[in-house]
């Protein structure tokens, strides 16, 4: 594996450099609850243990959204890092697109209801609704929305609260989520060029991930209630196939689009599910130890927000060196996959 400056990318730093970006991301924030949820504390009520936990998925706790707060609460403060990280207001934006599977209410949209907190009235807000790949998606609609000239600056969010609709009678499944949020803010300049970006979805995939009730083919009943319908339903060892194919093919089209090999990506960063599903894209695409990101065992899946909070730690951590590219991949429920090569560029 070569790393950026080596003389075996000589010949790549040409198109590395000189490819145009799509858009850019100007600031990045995120925010992960004060509470959390350890292995131990969920022994004392699943049948499971740390290590099994560990074991399986590589995370040991998770962030748990506090009491008489949502997702809009979370969206906000990632929301205000971001801003005060691009150095703008919030009336500033032109446009908000909130990533999220678990809103606030049906109606009205979380977007709206973040708009109301930034105090930002006449703003354009919306829901995306695309599961854990949804940050992706947000992305790539905030690149078409600015490398058009419709508009300007963009916050683009994910935000789950997972916890608030985990089925803790599902050993399998109840170990794996936790809550955050993540924002960017998107521009044509920024420190973070998108310069390839792609979206996917497969509808007949949409029972391996789903919550069943609440909406308008099953409204909410006792009998609903009773039978966890409200909660989330994931086919876990489908999930795995799915997901890792998936990724490891948006990668390496990605890789193809822009000219380089998949192991010449400085960082890759899937999506956040599992240790396991990160190691074996890792392993699948040849990339070495060192630039594949695995960031879950103190958050968990976090959906929406996984990439966010992990290009953001990675960040914070002095991963995001000057020159590099980056490759974001996410899959979620749909099922629906987004991925962005990044170019890391001076601040």
């Amino acid at each position: 594996m070569s790393e950026v400056g080596d003389p075996a990318l000589a010949g790549l730093m040409g198109s590395r450099g000189a490819k145009k970006s799509i858009c850019s991301i100007a600031g990045l924030g995120y925010f992960l609850p004060e509470d959390m949820v350890t292995n131990q504390d969920l022994a004392m009520f699943v049948d499971t243990s740390d290590e099994w936990i560990v074991e399986r998925t590589g995370i040991r706790a998770r962030h748990r959204v506090a009491v008489g707060e949502a997702t809009s609460d979370m969206a906000y403060r990632a929301a205000v890092a971001a801003l005060d990280d691009a150095g703008v207001r919030a009336c500033d934006l032109d446009l908000i697109l909130v990533a999220t599977a678990t809103p606030d209410t049906p109606v009205p949209s979380t977007g709206c209801l973040l708009q109301a907190r930034l105090e930002c009235p006449g703003i354009p807000a919306m829901d995306l609704g695309a599961g854990c790949a949804g940050f992706g998606y947000g992305l790539h609609m905030a690149g078409a929305a600015v490398s058009s000239g419709m508009h300007r600056k963009v916050l683009v969010v994910g935000a789950d609260a997972l916890t608030r609709i985990t089925n803790y009678r599902d050993r399998q499944s109840c170990i794996l989520f936790g809550d955050g949020a993540g924002a960017a803010v998107v521009g044509s300049e920024g420190f973070l060029d998108v310069i390839d970006s792609d979206i996917g979805a497969d509808g007949r995939g949409a029972s391996m991930i789903r919550v069943q009730a609440g909406g308008s083919r099953l409204p909410a009943s006792m009998d609903s209630v009773a039978a966890s319908l409200h909660t989330l339903e994931l086919k876990g060892r489908e999930v795995f196939k799915q997901a890792v194919r998936h990724m490891v093919d948006a990668i390496r089209r990605a890789a193809d689009r822009v000219g380089i090999d998949p192991r010449s990506f400085n960082l890759v960063i899937p999506h956040q599910a599992n240790a396991r599903i990160v190691d074996a894209v890792g392993e699948m695409l040849g990339v070495a130890e060192k630039n594949l990101v695995i960031d879950i065992d103190q958050t968990g899946n976090t959906a929406a927000a996984s990439i966010p909070i992990a290009i953001g730690r990675a960040r914070e951590r002095g991963r995001l060196v000057p020159g590099q590219l980056v490759v974001a991949v996410g899959f979620g429920a749909g099922i629906a996959w987004a991925c962005q090569v990044l170019r890391v560029r001076e601040r």
